[in-house]
């Protein structure tokens, strides 16, 4: 089991995209532990004493591939107190701590998988795709929707990834033009796949809206694994 370790770090980049939606990508001060994709840190914006407690902090999961061990990325939106404080605060050369790695939501590569995430919860796969081999026998498909086109921060990441990997497949669903994520418009998908686990990422109205789809459609809730964040 990956032992948690704690790191200064400092934000090396912010990119806006718009929509009170950001990409931070951090220095930390010595090589970031191992982590499987999926998993996810800590991040805390007020300084930690080794010898006090940790200071407030808020889940974010590791966008950056667990083979890139000099930084960390993470993307997020504006949702409450931290969020506008990380917004506010957040600029190049500011430090930070992060704590990792965290967590079990990680894709079985030895089955077929289907992937649904809304907004910033794509960042729950980003890594795992990232670590996808070209002649692979897992199938994958992501749905991968965002409010405006602007908004799909990975959507060329992805879609870069599958001209890579014959076994994925992407589908962007914008929701100003396709309308929301749906079970509908991914089931002919599921079907054609072989006994596959349902991956879901993003707003909980999202998670239970899917999954009452999924279960409805006589889909096992054993078959379906979730990343619930706010």
């Amino acid at each position: 089991m990956p032992v948690v370790r704690r790191l200064s770090c400092v934000v090396e980049r912010v990119v806006d995209h718009g929509d009170h939606v950001y990409t931070v990508t951090l220095t930390p001060e010595q090589p970031v532990p191992a982590f499987r994709p999926g998993q996810f840190l800590h991040l805390a914006l007020d300084a930690f004493d080794p010898g006090g407690f940790w200071p407030e902090s808020r889940v974010f999961s590791i966008a950056s591939s667990p083979r890139e061990r000099e930084r960390l990325a993470i993307t997020y939106a504006v949702k409450g107190a931290f969020t506008t404080r990380m917004e506010r605060e957040l600029a190049p050369g500011r430090s930070v701590w992060a704590k990792l790695p965290y967590g079990e939501f990680t894709v079985d590569a030895g089955r077929d998988a289907v992937l649904f995430a809304g907004g910033t919860g794509v960042t729950a796969f980003t890594a795992f795709l990232g670590s996808l081999p070209p002649d692979g026998a897992q199938r994958v498909a992501l749905f991968y929707g965002a409010r405006t086109p602007d908004l799909f921060v990975y959507g060329e990441y992805a879609t870069g990834r599958a001209a890579e990997v014959p076994g994925l497949d992407v589908h962007l669903v914008c929701e100003a033009s396709d309308g929301r994520l749906s079970v509908d418009k991914a089931w002919p998908v599921i079907e054609a796949m072989h006994d596959p686990i349902i991956y879901l990422s993003g707003p909980p109205q999202m998670l239970a809206a899917l999954t009452a789809d999924l279960s409805a459609r006589g889909v096992s809730l054993e078959c379906i694994r979730t990343d619930a964040w706010e």
